[in-house]
C-alpha cells in the first residue's frame, strides 16, 4: 500500500471545508503510506503546542480518533505522532495527556487485513502502553523524566531518602514499559516501525540517564538508611542490575539496525561486590550474622561502584549532548537554505524604477512671497517703555533679535502621475 488512500484525501479535505487545519495536519500526518509520519507534518503539530490560541483538547482528540481506525499504518503513526509531540511538542501538551483518565485503549488491537497487520498490531498494543505509562509518570512525578536535569546537582542526585524510594520504582514501571516493546532487528521491516523504535532509542537513553543518577543517589544514602528503607534499597538495586541487561540487549538491537555506535552508550555495571555489602548490611540491621568487615572496605566497595555508574552517567550524557549538537546543526541548516530561498526570489524580481516629476503644486509653492511676521499682540508704547529702565537692568538681559525668517519654499514632491 502506497500514497494516499482515497479515504485519507477525502478526510482532509472535510477538515479544509470546516477550517481546522490542526486536524487536516493530523490526518496528513496519519495517512495509509507505509512511512513515518512526515516532518514538515510534525513541525507544524509541535508549532501548535506552542500557540496559545491552539486547542490542546482538540489537537489530542485528533489523534485519539485516529487510534479508532482499522489499519495498523494509521494507528501506528497517530501513536508516533502522539509521542513526537510529548517530547519535542510544548509541555502543556503531555500535562494535559496526563490529566486524562484514559489515553490509548489499544490492548485488543488487531488489523485482520493481511500478515503484516497482524505482526504490527503487537508492536502496536506494546507501544500503546508505554505511551499511556509514559503520561501516567507524569501525573504521578509532576515532570518528565527523559527532560529532568541532570547531573551532581540534578532532580534524581538530590533527592530526599523519602522521596526517593518512592520515584524510582516510577521509573523502573515506564523502563519495564519501554523495554517490553522488545523488538528485533528483523522486525524492524518498514519506515513505520522504525519511526517508533527511534524514538524509543531516544527515551530509553534519557530515561536510562535518570534511573541510573536515582541508583547512584540511593547507593551514597543507603548505608545511612533504617532497616525498612535499606530493605527497600536493595530490592530496588536488585531490579536495577536487572533492567541493566535488558537496556543493554535494547542497545544491541539499536546498532544492528545501523544507528552510529558514537550514538549508543558504554555501559558499566557496578562491581558484584556491591550486592554482597548491601546484603550484609541489611543482614547486620536484622541482627543476623554476618561475614566480618571493616568500614574501610565497605567504603572502598561503594566508592567503586558509584564510580562505574557515574561513568555510565556520563556516557549517556555524551549520547544526549551529541543528538542535541546535530539537532542544532540542522536547524541552523534549515535556516541558511530559508535565507538563501528567500534572497534567490528576492533576486528574481525585476527593479521597477519609478519617474518622478515636478508636481504643479511644489512649483507653485516654491513662487510664493514671504514676508515678516506681524505680532499682532505688541503696543506701540511697548519700545518706549523698555528704554525707561535702569540701564543695569537692561545690561543684565541678552540684546534681542527678532527671529522672523522667512517662509521657506516646500520641497518639491515627485508625482507618480508625470
Amino acid at each position: 500500500m502506497s500514497g494516499q488512500s482515497l479515504t485519507d484525501r477525502i478526510t482532509a479535505a472535510q477538515h479544509s471545508v470546516t477550517g481546522s487545519a490542526v486536524s487536516k495536519t493530523v490526518c496528513k500526518a496519519t495517512t495509509h503510506e507505509v512511512m513515518g509520519p512526515k516532518k514538515k507534518h510534525l513541525d507544524y503539530l509541535i508549532q501548535c503546542t506552542n500557540e496559545m490560541n491552539v486547542n490542546i483538547p482538540q489537537l489530542a482528540d485528533s489523534l485519539f480518533e485516529r487510534t479508532t481506525n482499522s489499519s495498523w499504518v494509521v494507528v501506528f503513526k497517530s501513536l508516533i505522532t502522539t509521542h513526537h509531540l510529548m517530547v519535542y511538542g510544548n509541555e502543556r501538551f503531555i500535562q494535559y495527556l496526563a490529566s486524562r483518565n484514559t489515553l490509548f485503549n489499544l490492548s485488543n488491537f488487531l488489523d485482520k487485513s493481511g500478515l503484516q497487520g497482524y505482526d504490527m498490531s503487537t508492536f502496536i498494543r506494546r507501544y500503546s502502553r508505554y505511551l499511556n505509562e509514559k503520561a501516567v509518570s507524569y501525573r504521578q512525578v509532576a515532570f518528565d523524566f527523559t527532560k529532568v536535569k541532570r547531573g551532581a546537582d540534578g532532580v534524581m542526585r538530590t533527592m530526599s531518602t523519602e522521596k526517593l524510594l518512592k520515584t524510582v520504582p516510577i521509573i523502573q514501571n515506564q523502563m519495564d514499559a519501554l523495554l517490553d516493546f522488545n523488538v528485533n532487528s528483523n522486525e524492524l521491516t518498514n519506515g513505520v516501525i522504525n519511526a517508533a523504535f527511534m524514538l524509543l532509542f531516544k527515551d530509553a537513553i534519557r530515561l536510562f540517564a535518570a534511573y541510573n543518577e536515582g541508583i547512584i543517589n540511593l547507593l551514597e544514602k543507603y548505608f545511612d538508611m533504617k532497616k525498612n528503607q535499606c530493605k527497600e534499597g536493595l530490592d530496588i538495586y536488585k531490579k536495577f542490575l536487572t533492567r541493566m541487561t535488558r537496556i543493554s540487549e535494547f542497545l544491541k538491537v539499536a546498532e544492528q539496525v545501523g544507528i552510529d555506535r558514537g550514538d549508543i552508550p558504554d555501559l558499566s555495571q557496578a562491581p558484584s561486590s556491591l550486592l554482597d555489602a548491601l546484603e550484609q548490611h541489611l543482614a547486620s540491621l536484622e541482627g543476623k550474622k554476618i561475614k566480618d568487615s571493616t568500614a574501610a572496605s565497605r567504603a572502598t566497595t561503594l566508592s567503586n561502584a558509584v564510580s562505574s555508574l557515574a561513568s555510565t552517567g556520563l556516557s549517556l550524557t555524551k549520547v544526549d549532548e551529541r543528538e542535541k549538537q546535530a539537532a542544532l546543526e540542522e536547524e541552523q541548516a534549515r535556516l541558511k537554505a530559508l535565507k538563501e530561498q528567500r534572497l534567490k526570489e528576492l533576486a528574481k524580481k525585476p527593479h521597477t524604477s519609478l519617474t518622478t516629476a515636478a508636481s504643479p503644486v511644489s512649483t507653485a509653492a516654491g513662487s510664493i512671497m514671504t514676508t515678516p511676521a506681524i505680532d499682532i499682540f505688541s503696543t506701540p508704547s511697548s519700545s518706549n517703555s523698555t528704554s525707561k529702565l535702569p540701564n543695569d537692568l537692561l545690561d543684565l538681559q541678552p540684546t534681542f533679535h527678532p527671529s522672523v525668517h522667512p517662509i521657506a519654499a516646500a520641497p518639491q514632491v515627485g508625482s507618480t502621475w508625470g
